[in-house]
């Protein structure tokens, strides 16, 4: 009798489902990204605010194809993880800003809402599940700087992925879009449709040429306009 066979009877051992479509984002953005670039095996991803290699991650599913990429994240000690999980990406441990500075990191009991803006950790450590666990000064840098140092010579950026807890369109605004424009872009916004699109990010985005293409509960889906899916 096979392997296969003893597992089965002995063990109840199943063969995984072939209909499985496997997630390892908060809210199934991978899956979008999945059915955006179709059966590519191979692209180049910005992971802003990453967390962590697997837990929410929008960019693991695709790791696991075959594609490759930049994570950043702010939280100290936060890519040792990467480098043992995804060494075949580039891992950088740098807060992202609209410049240069040093800016005070609130860091939470939960680090998916680590976050440079006060009012905000403040809000969250009035629930009763958070708390801020300490405070750190950390020297940020603009999106466009990391870029130019760690971007692979003549790499095509297929999408940019910013979870950066309200600092999204800060992170937008720090990079250079005449020099790095990807053809889709995640970002973390909890407002209603109509409001994003009266937002002022949405406005900045569409003067560079982006759409709206999709949502889940909380990221919205930008794309380019001439941008044609790889199906």
């Amino acid at each position: 009798m096979g392997l296969r066979k003893i597992l089965r009877k002995i063990l109840g051992y199943k063969e995984p489902d072939q209909y499985l479509n496997q997630t390892f984002s908060q809210e199934g953005e991978d899956a979008i990204l999945k059915r955006i670039y179709g059966k590519q095996q191979k692209g180049f991803f910005v992971d802003i605010g990453a967390l962590h290699p697997k837990r929410f991650s929008n960019t693991y599913a695709l790791y696991i194809l075959g594609w490759r990429g930049i994570n950043i994240d702010a939280m100290p000690g936060s890519m040792i993880e990467f480098k043992k999980i995804r060494p075949l990406d580039i891992n950088l441990e740098i807060p992202v800003s609209i410049k240069s500075q040093t800016l005070p990191f609130y860091i939470m009991n939960e680090p998916a809402l680590n976050t440079f803006l006060k009012e905000l950790a403040i809000e969250r450590d009035q629930e009763d599940a958070y708390n801020i666990e300490k405070v750190v000064d950390i020297k940020t840098q603009p999106l466009y700087s990391i870029l130019d140092k760690y971007l692979p010579h003549d790499t095509h950026i297929d999408f940019f992925t910013i979870d950066a807890e309200g600092f999204d369109f800060e992170i937008l605004q720090s990079n250079n879009w005449d020099k790095y424009k990807p053809d889709v872009i995640l970002v973390e916004n909890d407002l209603n449709f109509q409001d994003f699109i009266n937002s002022d990010l949405y406005k900045f985005m569409q003067n560079l040429g982006y759409e709206f293409f999709a949502k889940t509960v909380l990221t919205i889906f930008l794309k380019r306009k001439n941008f044609v899916m790889p199906m």
